[in-house]
């Protein structure tokens, strides 16, 4: 079972903007659950007015002919890598096949232009199904259908966001709605890398990176893909909501473009030259570096060092393309 996400970022995250615009039924589990960002869960009990609560997205049985289908507009265009259709907790309910076709569009919803992402696909209950795509988008629009009816938990587009850039732009390039991506870490135990990537403030500490507590000698890392090769002026380390368990300093090593296999880039990154030299964290704080900051050629690679352990709500590296 490949996860996509150590290595891309969900497009239909609600935190990108994405959403459910469209379901043919949604009786028994609300459309709108199918894209959260949390992992679902089963209630024994827990009854409301239309029947049993499923966390996901659940139609009616159906009896006429056809099949149900929803539509997911994504905040953000991007190119598809790995789809996950996340059955977990459906088991007499769960939709027996499902297909997934996909659009480029400016309308909210896309009456047509649909291709084929995912061909009729036979599903399980109570399973997830991870399936890899060769790069397929710009994508706006995806619609999962599901034969001929039934529960789906979680719907999961991984990909990276695609956008167009201005010569010299300056942004955010680590910044997952301008298409970076994390590539690696020695420990994601609390929280994913690329929750550092996502817009806004983190809203807990469980929307940031955070590694176990160490008890060997050593520190903790995580490599980043920028959006862009750039040049980097300003640097933000935010440890918002970290308060016992912030890293006591950090700092930044970078590297230009490169075609290494992941394994091969994750190796040398130990040897990438400094760009941010080691810094004092505090707990709580959005630090701000820029006389920090070294000389340096463009940069496309970033390992964020922190010592020794602890979480970080969110990075940002502006700079020029």
């Amino acid at each position: 079972m490949e996860d996509f996400s150590k290595t891309w970022i969900d497009l239909a995250q609600p935190r990108l903007g994405s959403k459910v615009v469209y379901a043919t039924d949604d009786f028994f589990a609300d459309k709108k659950r199918l894209i959260d960002p949390a992992e679902p869960v089963f209630i024994p009990g827990k009854y409301d007015a239309h029947g049993k609560w499923m966390d996901g997205w659940e139609s009616r049985r159906k009896r006429t002919p056809g099949h149900d289908h929803c539509v997911v507009r994504l905040g953000k265009p991007g190119i598809v890598h790995g789809i996950e259709v996340d059955t977990r907790h459906f088991t007499g309910n769960y939709p027996p096949a499902a297909s997934i076709d996909w659009c480029r569009s400016i309308a909210v919803l896309p009456r047509a232009g649909w291709q084929s992402l995912v061909p009729k696909t036979p599903l399980r209950g109570n399973d997830r199904l991870f399936l890899p795509i060769a790069g397929v988008g710009p994508v706006t629009h995806l619609k999962l259908n599901i034969f001929p009816d039934g529960g789906v938990a979680r719907l999961r587009v991984y990909g990276q966001v695609a956008r167009e850039w201005k010569k010299d732009e300056r942004a955010d390039l680590a910044a997952m709605a301008n298409g970076a991506l994390p590539v690696a870490a020695n420990d994601e135990h609390f929280g994913r890398v690329a929750n550092m990537l996502a817009p806004g403030n983190a809203k807990d500490m469980g929307d940031g990176w955070e590694t176990r507590r160490r008890r060997e000698p050593g520190h903790d890392w995580a490599i980043v893909a920028l959006a862009r090769a750039g040049q980097i002026d300003e640097i933000v380390v935010d440890t918002m909501h970290f308060k016992g368990n912030y890293p006591d300093r950090c700092f930044i090593q970078a590297a230009g473009e490169s075609g290494l296999p992941r394994a091969e880039l994750i190796a040398q990154s130990a040897d990438w030259p400094v760009l941010l030299p080691e810094q004092k964290l505090s707990a709580n704080k959005r630090h701000v570096f820029e006389t920090q900051i070294r000389q340096h050629a463009p940069v496309r690679f970033v390992r964020l060092n922190i010592i020794p352990d602890g979480g970080i709500a969110r990075l940002r590296l502006f700079g020029t393309v």
